[in-house]
């Protein structure tokens, strides 16, 4: 039971700092202080950022790129495949072939500070 609860909360941990590096791919507000100053009083309904309302109605990052949830940037990031593959002239040697990361991928690994491996 304690392992359980271990494991979950070490699992929010780390969505929690991922979200916070993913933050400006992400429809989540980057600019808290802009934000605060809309509010007119502390027990005011919080606003959003004009930054934050430029990426959800354009549904694009200041870079370009598509506007992702946490759930579809962690599955975009998924799809990177790593290949094991033999040729016909070295059977029993596999080689280890790594897809091209996309633009999006890309970003996400320098947000995350991933060391890539070429």
């Amino acid at each position: 039971m304690r392992a359980h609860v271990f494991a979950c909360m070490l699992a929010y941990y780390l969505e929690w700092h991922m979200r916070r590096r993913l933050a400006p791919m992400l429809y989540d507000d980057t600019d808290k202080q802009a934000a605060g100053a809309l509010r007119p009083s502390v027990v005011a309904k919080a606003e959003r950022s004009p930054a934050a309302l430029a990426k959800q109605t354009t549904g694009r990052t200041t870079d370009g790129l598509p506007v992702h949830s946490f759930h579809t940037l962690i599955a975009d990031l998924a799809t990177l495949t790593q290949n094991s593959v033999e040729i016909a002239a070295a059977p029993g040697m596999p080689l280890t072939i790594a897809a091209r990361p996309t633009p999006i991928q890309m970003k996400a690994f320098d947000l995350l500070a991933f060391a890539r491996t070429q």
